[in-house]
């Protein structure tokens, strides 16, 4: 077993391993955590353990040829979050969020040079709902993951995997998230908005900004309207209600958090601390 050496985690940021590691060392498995896959010591350890194939599941590094050849079949398989050749790269599951895809699953393809190029054995669709988070939907294809890993490594050893090659014109790319792209842009429409929210629930959480301080917005629904105030206007129809005026509608935040602060229901929220209405956010 290879993962990502061990680094610094939660709020007390002591190093610790990753759940995969995690899960290796609780069941005895031999395991290396290298800075860098691409060392010697890695590679002679595949060939000295005689690996028949590789798994890669969201490892984080480039893995250089000696990496991708060294098991006894000459290649890895990898699980890819997206129906590939759409969505290539770190983060497929929260872009297709902010695309407004309807659809996601996994495809299951050979390592290669190029980014998530490689070609394809197997792919599984499941449908994004309409409310959906990134959170709910990567624990969903995480487990589709499982399963079509088991299928191709099957078929690998049987004898009847078949590769389709992708097509490169076809391809989109899904790069790794910025912080900023997490902050609310309320002249942006509410669906772009309540999007926004989804993909970045619950980590790191899409924000705006309240009294110069982070305001994190976990959950929200869309409300249209056309009578409107200026964007980022507050409106609190009642003590437990909050509403803030987006370009063609109202964005209904359902659960919020301060920075240090829990996460909580939004009549939750307010109960413990009130937005004026009036209030200009971002």
């Amino acid at each position: 077993m290879i993962s990502q050496p061990d680094r610094p985690r939660g709020r007390g940021r002591s190093r610790s391993p990753s759940p995969i590691a995690q899960s290796a060392l609780d069941a005895g498995l031999p395991l290396l955590r290298p800075e860098s896959v691409g060392g010697a010591e890695v590679v002679e350890a595949i060939r000295t353990q005689r690996i028949d194939l590789g798994v890669v599941v969201a490892f984080g590094q480039f893995l250089p040829r000696a990496i991708r050849e060294s098991p006894a079949l000459g290649y890895l398989i990898n699980g890819h979050a997206s129906l590939l050749p759409r969505h290539r790269g770190a983060a497929p599951i929260q872009r297709a969020i902010l695309a407004g895809d309807r659809v996601s699953g996994v495809s299951i393809m050979r390592v290669e040079r190029a980014m998530d190029a490689g070609p394809v054995a197997l792919q599984r669709e499941t449908p994004i709902g309409a409310d959906e988070d990134a959170g709910s939907l990567s624990a969903r294809i995480a487990a589709l993951t499982a399963e079509a890993l088991a299928e191709v490594i099957d078929r690998i050893a049987d004898g009847r995997v078949r590769w389709t090659a992708q097509d490169d014109a076809a391809a989109t790319v899904a790069p790794k998230l910025d912080r900023a792209e997490a902050e609310i842009d309320w002249t942006e429409s509410t669906e772009q908005i309540v999007r926004r929210v989804r993909a970045f629930s619950p980590t790191p959480g899409a924000f705006t900004r309240w009294s110069d301080e982070p305001l994190r917005i976990l959950a929200a629904r869309a409300q249209p309207d056309s009578a409107l105030p200026a964007p980022g206007t507050v409106r609190c129809p009642s003590p437990s209600e909050l509403r803030i005026a987006a370009a063609d509608g109202w964005v209904e935040p359902l659960r919020l958090q301060r920075a240090g602060g829990k996460a909580l229901d939004s009549a939750d929220f307010l109960r413990g601390r009130a937005i004026p209405d009036g209030t200009k956010l971002g």
